[in-house]
């Protein structure tokens, strides 16, 4: 096949879910254990792993620990979800995705295997071994592997890491991982591995308890970041995050939303664990990793300026009730000291009436249709905004909405674009910008 013909066979042929939803979820092993079997168990050939679990935040810490290990000098592989614009931003090597020809090498050899064929493996499924093959193969010094959906059921789950690190809590997912905090993390925590350090970002409560008994059961060392943060203190600032009093001392950092504090605090604590085996991981090789994340890995999407002219465009993919808890306070600052525009889109297994009680009440709104097929339409998300006295237009896509906003008579100083991973990524591709 084609690279072309590769991609639709695995966006249309194989249980998706950003298509399917839950219907593309597989919980359990067994169907990655007998793909990692055919590949000749590739997990059990890496050097070194690092497994990034959590609801919100594991990507940005994700790309931040491999950006830190690269500038260390490090051979670095990283494995993230979903994609923004190139299916091969998920498996990176050093920064540089996945050749098309392994990709297509990769499917090729798959579907020539009829045990394989026969048991209908997932999307993620084959996306895992793929990378974990990749890895293997380009005989990488560590690989940075970020959680699909929950943990202990996560095909990812078949690695046994130097490090795992769970970012944080919130509901998301609830139909599949659970209905309370306490039950999604418990499901987060089955991949405290025995014996494996384990770094928490923040919990809380019954959160707390169930890491705690899970790491103590495993035998694993466990440190919440929160308990005592790696810095002195830490200031947002407009386009950086300055922390102070680190054990590599003062750091900027590019990743500059409100909620990178506490991320950074996961990040900067799981690099000090890190270090000890790690031991490139120096001062320089921190300052530089953090202070160009995006640069180094190609990670966007959060609170990213993507251009300045006619308006000021961010875009985040902040999609659920955690990620808006963070998002909401800096929008509303928006909105109170200039004119704010809003082009919003959801996927339909989002809590968006939860959400719509955050959004800033003096913005202007343009309810978009994402293009993945379980977007929600736009009609139905301006219907329950409208129920919470937001109002605004609607539109087919993305695109429109957007177009609608930036040539707006009012002329906006702020276009903010976001509301799910999948409205973002039809921002960048309408405006052909690729990690």
């Amino acid at each position: 096949m084609t690279y072309q013909q590769t991609l639709d066979f695995l966006y249309n042929q194989v249980p998706m879910f950003q298509n399917l939803g839950a219907g593309a979820y597989k919980p359990g092993l067994d169907t990655t254990l007998l793909l990692a079997g055919h590949w000749d168990n590739p997990h059990k050939k890496l050097k070194a792993t690092v497994h990034i679990g959590g609801t919100n935040g594991k990507g940005s810490t994700a790309h931040s620990i491999a950006a830190v290990l690269q500038s260390a000098g490090y051979k670095v592989g990283l494995y993230t979800s979903p994609h923004l614009v190139d299916f091969r931003e998920r498996i990176r090597i050093n920064g540089e995705m996945i050749g098309k020809e392994y990709v297509v090498k990769f499917v090729d050899e798959y579907l020539s295997q009829p045990k394989l064929v026969e048991r209908h493996p997932t999307f993620f499924e084959l996306t895992t071994i793929m990378a974990l093959r990749y890895f293997a193969d380009c005989e990488v010094d560590v690989a940075v592997i970020e959680v699909g959906l929950g943990g202990r059921l996560d095909c990812t789950n078949i690695i046994t890491p130097l490090l795992s690190v769970i970012t944080n809590i919130s509901l998301d997912h609830t139909a599949l991982l659970g209905h309370t905090e306490a039950e999604i993390a418990s499901e987060k925590a089955g991949i405290i591995k025995e014996g494996v350090p384990i770094i928490i970002g923040n919990a809380a409560g019954d959160v707390r308890r169930v890491f705690a008994d899970r790491a103590a059961s495993m035998h694993a060392p466990i440190t919440f970041a929160q308990d005592k943060l790696p810095f002195d203190s830490a200031a947002v600032m407009q386009d950086c995050i300055e922390y102070r009093g680190t054990e590599w001392g003062d750091i900027r950092g590019q990743l500059s939303g409100d909620c990178q504090k506490e991320n950074g605090a996961t990040i900067l604590t799981a690099l000090v664990q890190l270090s000890q085996h790690f031991t490139r991981i120096d001062t320089d090789a921190v300052k530089i990793g953090l202070g160009d994340v995006c640069g180094i890995t190609g990670l966007m999407g959060r609170w990213t300026t993507v251009c300045t002219h006619p308006a000021k465009v961010i875009c985040d993919t902040g999609h659920n009730i955690g990620g808006w808890k963070w998002l909401a306070p800096k929008l509303k600052s928006l909105a109170d000291t200039s004119r704010l525009a809003m082009v919003i889109g959801f996927v339909n297994d989002k809590d968006v009436e939860a959400i719509m009680q955050l959004m800033p009440s003096n913005a202007s709104y343009f309810f978009a249709t994402p293009s993945v097929k379980r977007g929600r339409p736009a009609e139905e998300t301006a219907s329950i905004a409208a129920a919470h006295g937001l109002h605004g237009s609607f539109f087919g896509s993305v695109k429109e909405a957007y177009d609608s906003a930036c040539t707006a008579p009012c002329r906006f100083d702020t276009v903010f674009v976001g509301g799910s991973t999948f409205v973002v990524a039809d921002l960048l591709t309408a405006l052909d910008i690729r990690p």
